[in-house]
């Protein structure tokens, strides 16, 4: 196993909708030891802090929740993820799925520095393809692919000078995408994959279908893994909870691919609120995802008693 400098950043980005609790969500992953579990690897870990958002003005919006406050924290997670990125594999603790928007474009910046094309593997049940003018609930945890992807209205926010690629992207888990973005999510060439899917066919073959593609273009791999794309039986600590999700053998296999493909250079653990969790208990689950997708095998994954 090739060993990597793995640097966490905590992103307690809470302003991406009006549920309160993912500002907690790096404490619970430092407290549930993601970095011993990333060292115990062989991985070297360096934890830079939590970031914090750029200046902005609280003015309210008509009908978006905390617009400025999610810009300023895409123009501090953007500058953040560019930084990282040349030194090791920039972990995200969040925070809610917002933290996207900044993560996502900063690993662009990068990717075009390098000149290699990003990828971006998306672990959710929902597409998150919105733009600030078709989101019904003004939740803008809902947008980072309709941002990255150059969608319109994105007003204020840093501008999308190259977007990424659509057939770059693929969404895993899906089984909540609200008639909006289906619609909008037609036309496209991002690859989707609906939990009917998985239940048919499995989730091997579309991921290694994605990953087979990535190796070919020699491209770079941001993975956005989102509590709900685990069932809410086994991970509740999500205030977007979605019966039906992926279980915990699916997720370990999806996160031992990526280590087999050695093609991941980005991650974000996003949605975790530690105000719903049951003793740590999805913290933990995150932790072992995390830990899989960086070598940990099920010989030596811990049996524990939540």
């Amino acid at each position: 196993m090739t060993h990597k400098n793995c640097i966490l950043i905590g992103a307690p980005v809470d302003s991406g909708k009006r549920r309160r609790g993912c500002l907690m969500g790096p404490d619970a992953y430092r407290t549930a030891d993601l970095a011993r579990a990333l060292r115990d690897l062989g991985h070297r870990v360096e934890d830079r802090g939590n970031v914090a958002p750029a200046r902005f003005t609280a003015e309210p919006h008509a009908r978006l929740h905390a617009l400025q406050e999610t810009i300023g924290w895409t123009v501090s997670l953007a500058a953040a993820a560019e930084r990282a990125l040349p030194d090791g594999m920039p972990i995200f603790m969040g925070g809610d799925h917002a933290l996207s928007l900044g993560t996502v474009l900063g690993a662009m910046r990068h990717a075009e520095t390098v000149k290699r094309p990003l990828f971006v593997l998306w672990l959710d049940a929902h597409s998150d393809f919105h733009t600030p003018a078709t989101t019904d609930s003004g939740h803008l945890h809902g947008t980072p692919l309709g941002y990255v992807t150059g969608r319109p209205d994105f007003d204020g926010f840093p501008a999308i000078k190259t977007p990424l690629p659509q057939e770059n992207i693929a969404i895993i888990g899906l089984r909540s995408v609200d008639s909006a973005e289906q619609a909008a999510l037609q036309g496209t060439a991002i690859q989707r994959v609906d939990m009917r899917e998985i239940d048919e066919h499995g989730i091997a073959k579309p991921l290694a279908a994605f990953l087979d593609r990535v190796a070919a273009a020699e491209g770079m791999l941001h993975v956005s893994l989102d509590v709900d794309f685990l069932d809410p039986a086994v991970a509740p600590a999500v205030g977007t909870t979605v019966p039906g999700g992926a279980t915990v053998r699916e997720g370990h296999l999806v996160m031992e691919m990526l280590h087999d493909s050695g093609l991941m250079t980005s991650l974000d653990l996003v949605e975790l609120n530690p105000f719903l969790d049951e003793r740590g208990r999805t913290a933990q689950v995150m932790v072992d995802l995390a830990a899989s997708a960086l070598g940990r095998r099920v010989f030596d994954r811990p049996t524990r008693a939540y």
